[in-house]
């Protein structure tokens, strides 16, 4: 939808279903209660947002083919963790097209996107160098330039813009600006990017991690193995530890077990209390015995499975997203 808005989230699929460009399966990892702010501005060939988050997570996003998507982090502590590596303020992280990735917050954080067609870039980027953009077919840590400053620059005031004056933002000639712009500002950013030597390690890392979450996703109700895990993945178990330490900060059965318990608790917020049982959500992600589902479900969210089902009907009222879309 071409315009511009800002919306406030407090249920993490309605956040999910709101943020345009790549698809965000979302696993919280901490007890506070989730609330997101997305500002946005999209025209016909660029997305700019900024985005707000108060809880801690583990976000896998995979971005549609043919687009290109720059994220970087707006504020440092906690550090936003991409693939495994802590990003500074003034960092960029350019994903090329069908690329998948990791990326992880301990607390409340502050980061931007901007998401074009991988065409409408190499286009732009014709025209304005008078030779054809190379870009990375892998995802890459771009160090801080004087065209990287210029591209947060820009996307900051259009954030800004979009926030206090939204009649203002929306208006064509205003987009058309800030599009071009913007646009070239990331290609000066990207104009002469050399590969770094630890792209294709990355590379690596990361497809070990795309084909675990394959695997999970096929099998969302089962408590898997590490045997199970290893033989569907074709990796040492050594391996998959090594790489879910790196990007997920825990062992691979731990987060297995995490994304059962957000399945549950999704469930557990979106089905009716009346027909539904504790007992039935528990066994259909693969949680066989309740007490021990119980104490790992309030260990994780801070509440009894049961009072998630009895509070599902008031949190449903309060989870519609605030705001103004234009």
């Amino acid at each position: 939808m071409i315009g511009c808005g800002t919306t406030t989230f407090t249920d993490p699929d309605d956040f999910r279903a709101g943020l345009p460009g790549p698809d965000f399966d979302l696993v919280l990892t901490g007890s506070e209660r989730f609330k997101a702010r997305l500002t946005w501005l999209r025209t016909a060939e660029l997305c700019v947002m900024e985005i707000v988050e108060r809880a801690s997570r583990i976000a896998f996003l995979s971005l549609p083919p043919g687009s290109i998507l720059v994220s970087f982090p707006l504020s440092g502590d906690p550090p936003m963790v991409w693939n495994g590596e802590a990003l500074r303020p003034g960092q960029l992280v350019l994903h090329g097209a069908s690329d998948e990735f990791h990326q992880r917050i301990a607390g409340a954080a502050r980061w931007g996107m901007a998401w074009l067609s991988r065409s409408t870039l190499l286009t732009h980027g014709r025209a304005l160098l008078g030779a054809d953009l190379v870009l990375p077919t892998t995802a890459m840590v771009q160090a801080p330039s004087g065209g990287t400053a210029r591209f947060r620059r820009l996307h900051a005031q259009a954030c800004r813009l979009v926030q206090s004056k939204p009649d203002v933002a929306s208006h064509p000639e205003v987009t058309r600006a800030l599009k071009q712009d913007l646009v070239h500002a990331l290609i000066d950013a990207l104009a002469g990017n050399e590969p770094q030597d630890g792209d294709l390690k990355r590379w690596r890392h990361a497809d070990v991690m795309s084909r675990f979450e394959q695997v999970l996703a096929c099998r969302p109700d089962r408590s898997l193995s590490m045997a199970d895990l290893c033989a569907a993945i074709g990796v040492p178990e050594r391996t998959l530890r090594m790489r879910c330490s790196e990007f997920l900060g825990m062992s691979p059965l731990a987060y297995v077990r995490l994304r059962r318990l957000n399945l549950a608790r999704r469930a557990l917020l979106r089905t009716d209390a009346a027909t539904t049982s504790v007992t039935g959500v528990a066994r259909k992600f693969g949680f066989s015995e309740l007490g021990r589902f119980a104490t790992a479900y309030r260990a994780t969210f801070g509440e009894a499975p049961s009072a998630t089902l009895r509070g599902a009907a008031s949190r449903a009222e309060g989870a519609t997203g605030l705001g103004t879309v234009r």
